[in-house]
């Protein structure tokens, strides 16, 4: 398994930054290489992303979910991955959120981008842009509250 750890500050408050993420359609706004996310479900998501030249879809489902702290999710077919993502609200009212992606790398494409960094490059250029998309709105585009446990 490969895995990449990220962190960025983000000049919103903690219930903006949570909400935002929890609108999962909107982040082909901010991931490159996501084409579509489409929520099935309260718990469950279809992905449809570009890595590498070719075009992979997914099902995720979410594990784990505490409002404006949590959110954390595994793959239910296609490409084996989990992750979380932790929210903290810092004194300034921004919000810290730390990012942890795990995958099985599938192909030698995805083998070497791991062992080069790209993913982690990616990742950290992804919350760059999240950073971007959440702080120009100034407030989410909607937000789910519900909890998973």
């Amino acid at each position: 398994m490969q895995t990449v750890e990220e962190t960025i500050d983000v000049a919103v408050p903690v219930r903006t930054a949570y909400d935002q993420w929890t609108q999962f359609e909107s982040f082909p706004n901010f991931m490159s290489g996501v084409d579509s996310v489409t929520q099935l479900t309260d718990r469950t998501n279809r992905w449809v992303v570009s890595v590498g030249g070719a075009k992979r879809e997914f099902d995720t489902e979410i594990i784990e979910q505490q409002p404006d702290e949590r959110i954390a999710w595994r793959s239910t077919d296609g490409q084996t991955h989990a992750g979380a993502v932790v929210f903290t609200p810092l004194q300034s009212g921004s919000t810290r959120v730390w990012v942890r992606f795990e995958w099985a790398p599938e192909t030698f494409t995805d083998t070497a981008g791991a062992a080069l960094g790209f993913d982690n490059m990616q990742v950290r250029e992804d919350l760059r842009r999240f950073k971007d998309f959440v702080e120009a709105r100034g407030t989410e585009t909607g937000g789910w509250r519900g909890e998973v446990h």
